[in-house]
């Protein structure tokens, strides 16, 4: 794996689409430095000590036992563990989008929730049996029926009920949208088109499912890609301002104390870890 001097690290996965460890196996080398992903990970501590973290795009969270986290491509992450007892699944987004179809997490990811106590027994039956698989013969149909298993058990916990499926359908896919072309394409016309509605129609759509409008959600994704580039990498604001489709670094700058309250230079001398 290899990414520019001044990207923050991206972890990819080889030529498997699955890969599979305990925490102990990995090793904390795995996980102390910020990086990012190209892959989907789903990892649950099953038990973990006081002083178990993680940090997970801007936000400190701290571990406690039988917790699960889904980790999205391109979130900026890393964790204070060592030692602890657990899974970690990397998961390519072709096989995660077949088998784990949990749209509140499709882009996002998902901050560590609780296992429900009476659904532990089958999820660590069906951790068994995937772990069996990937180190026997590993057999990518197999492995993606129990995965989707597990994730049918543990996305019962966490995906949300909207009220109407084809509306649920459209967020999801406006947020792949967002995903792939939110440095490009900043209005929200563009994302209407592409989804063959109206823009008023699809701020209707958003702001009931979502509580906000499609401009909004464009904003927040530039001003979450800024705040990795500002804390984690070494690019310049100009740098990151032209990585983010700005022709005008002072019009970046604006931007960002408009969606903060700081200015870029501010944040990155602050929040620089």
């Amino acid at each position: 794996m290899t990414t520019p001097e001044k990207e923050i690290p991206v972890h990819h996965l080889t030529s498997e689409e699955f890969q599979m460890s305990t925490l102990s196996a990995a090793g904390p080398e795995n996980f102390h430095e910020v990086h990012r992903h190209n892959f989907f990970e789903i990892i649950w501590f099953r038990e973990v000590f006081e002083s178990s973290r993680l940090e997970l795009d801007f936000e400190s969270y701290k571990l406690e036992n039988n917790q699960i986290c889904i980790i999205a491509p391109g979130q900026a992450f890393n964790m204070k563990i060592e030692g602890e007892e657990g899974y970690a699944m990397a998961i390519s987004r072709e096989i995660f989008n077949e088998a784990c179809d949990i749209e509140s997490v499709l882009t996002g990811g998902e901050l560590p929730f609780f296992l429900n106590p009476e659904n532990e027994t089958t999820c660590s039956t069906l951790i068994s049996l995937i772990e069996q698989e990937y180190k026997g013969a590993s057999r990518t149909e197999l492995l993606k029926a129990y995965l989707k298993a597990f994730c049918i058990i543990i996305g019962e916990q966490i995906t949300p009920q909207e009220p109407l499926q084809n509306d649920r359908q459209r967020i999801q896919e406006l947020v792949g949208l967002i995903e792939k072309y939110y440095i490009t394409h900043k209005e929200t016309k563009f994302y209407a088109e592409k989804l063959k509605i109206s823009t008023h129609h699809l701020n209707d759509i958003v702001r009931l499912l979502r509580g906000t409008t499609v401009k909004k959600m464009i904003n927040q994704r530039i001003v979450l890609e800024a705040k990795r580039e500002l804390s984690f990498g070494a690019l310049t604001v100009k740098e990151i301002a032209f990585k983010l489709g700005f022709n005008d670094a002072s019009y970046f700058s604006r931007f960002f104390k408009k969606h903060t309250g700081q200015n870029p230079d501010y944040f990155k001398n602050n929040e620089k870890r």
